[in-house]
């Protein structure tokens, strides 16, 4: 079989995430809970690390990685801790967008910096009158001597008051029913006229500081424009989409892998005093445990062949990187709701880690693109229909 990795992915940039996330994403995952703290310090440990620059091309600086390095650095992430894995996620789908046709002025200004861990990108796609149909911006733009000025509204944005640029879409007055038309724009944080509202109080994946975030008259230089104007929908399906799609399902995947972490363990280091049988040896039990192995590593394998599919641009790889986050929606809610019921009590106590996993895992599904996009996606494509 062909080794689906090559030696770089499967050693030295997984060990430094392996590293980050033992050391200051596991340890700080409770907290980052708990009190909704953005998980500033495991960040700027992967920024430390390099792996901010996980897409920035090697000559700028970067790793220059695909798919396939970025599904294993979420998983490793995912497992330690999700809201720190879904922040890195989205810095990684905002840097694809921005390298994918960077101006030399842009690849100086953000991608090196990027590159340097010095600076943390998000994506501001979402809107809260076209849901998870994210393609479908409302935001407008108006051309201006030196520039662009923006006037919206953003949702859900991940990162939102702690990234220092953001990826937004906007659209020409006129032009907001075409999902074809849309332009991407580069804004920087402490640009005048951007206001935040406050943390979304989400049940979990609650380190994300995910807010709304209205756009004022924002002014944007000429220079922050990302591609052409008008022809971002390249954008969302060669860029945003595998990207999005690979960070999240390795972010979800990781939070499988520690529910049935936590369920094995469980299962090893308890046993029954009257019988004095391990919950191990119980053959009932035993059998969950196979079948949350089973999904979860299938899951894995779906998702690893999705990345490679993607990253070798295969006729298939659209129709594999939707299926990937289908199905790791199902696992990560089947396998954590499995493990509560193979810890028990045990595990139905609040603020607790599998309470934490099971949290974050619902918002599998109903993330944009949601489960039901991605079914109604992969089915047109299957059959032979555009997609939009």
């Amino acid at each position: 079989m062909t080794d689906p990795f090559p030696p770089l992915i499967r050693t030295s940039l997984i060990q430094a995430a392996g590293d980050v996330a033992h050391r200051i994403a596991a340890p700080l995952a409770e907290s980052v809970d708990r009190d909704g703290h953005w998980p500033r310090e495991a960040m700027q440990a992967l920024g430390v690390n390099g792996l901010l620059g996980l897409h920035v091309p090697k000559r700028l600086g970067g790793l220059g990685e695909g798919l396939s390095a970025l599904a294993q650095v979420t998983e490793v992430l995912g497992k330690a801790c999700g809201s720190t894995a879904m922040c890195f996620g989205m810095h990684c789908v905002a840097t694809a967008v921005i390298a994918a046709k960077a101006t030399p002025l842009q690849e100086e200004r953000y991608l090196r910096s990027i590159a340097e861990g010095r600076h943390v990108t998000s994506l501001a796609l979402s809107e809260p009158g076209t849901g998870a149909h994210f393609y479908l911006p409302r935001a407008t733009f108006r051309r201006e001597a030196d520039g662009f000025q923006i006037r919206g509204s953003k949702s859900f944005v991940t990162s939102g008051d702690h990234a220092d640029s953001y990826v937004v879409s906007t659209v020409a007055p006129g032009a907001e029913l075409d999902p074809g038309t849309f332009t991407c724009l580069l804004i920087d944080r402490h640009t005048p006229g951007i206001e935040w509202g406050p943390v979304w109080n989400g049940i979990g994946m609650r380190g994300n500081s995910s807010r709304a975030a209205t756009l004022n008259g924002v002014q944007v230089p000429e220079g922050n424009l990302l591609g052409r104007e008008g022809d971002q929908i390249w954008f969302v399906f060669e860029v945003v989409a595998p990207f999005f799609l690979v960070a999240m399902s390795g972010t979800y995947l990781g939070i499988a892998q520690a529910a049935l972490d936590l369920a094995v363990s469980h299962l090893q280091q308890h046993r029954h005093e009257h019988t004095s049988e391990r919950l191990a040896e119980n053959a009932a039990l035993g059998e969950k445990v196979a079948e949350m192995w089973i999904q979860v590593e299938r899951t894995r394998r779906l998702l690893q062949h999705a990345a490679r599919a993607g990253d070798e641009g295969t006729p298939d790889a659209a129709q594999a990187l939707f299926a990937a986050k289908i199905d790791v929606a199902d696992t990560v809610v089947a396998v954590t709701n499995t493990a509560m019921t193979l810890l028990g009590g045990r595990g139905y106590q609040e603020n607790g880690k599998l309470a934490r996993l099971m949290r974050d895992a619902q918002a599998a599904h109903v993330m944009s693109p949601t489960t039901h996009l991605l079914k109604g996606w992969l089915s047109r494509s299957v059959l032979g229909l555009p997609l939009l």
